[in-house]
């Protein structure tokens, strides 16, 4: 018989990969230097340089980027850490 830790932690990996995707969209504005982008973009996510650079660019000239994919929760986190630094992200579902 499985113990009561494995079964909790099976039900909580069903719980983790059952929920929705959501898409952080980094929005362009006429505020923020490419350099300051950037920057947020490799502190706050997981992005190295090049990939950074390229959703810069990419927002800069469609005026959006998907950044990357998570779940709802980490969203809105993400939301609220570029917000605090002057730029507009927003998490979408990933429909």
């Amino acid at each position: 018989m499985p113990s009561p830790e494995s079964i909790t932690e099976t039900i909580t990996q069903e719980q983790v990969r059952h929920l929705p995707p959501f898409k952080i969209v980094l929005h362009n504005d006429d505020v923020n230097t490419f350099e300051h982008v950037i920057l947020a973009i490799l502190k706050l996510t997981p992005l190295k340089e090049p990939e950074a650079v390229e959703k810069t660019i990419e927002a800069h000239e469609t005026g959006q980027a998907v950044l990357l994919i998570t779940n709802k929760e980490r969203a809105e986190l993400y939301v609220e850490q570029f917000a605090s630094l002057s730029l507009t992200v927003t998490g979408e579902p990933d429909e």
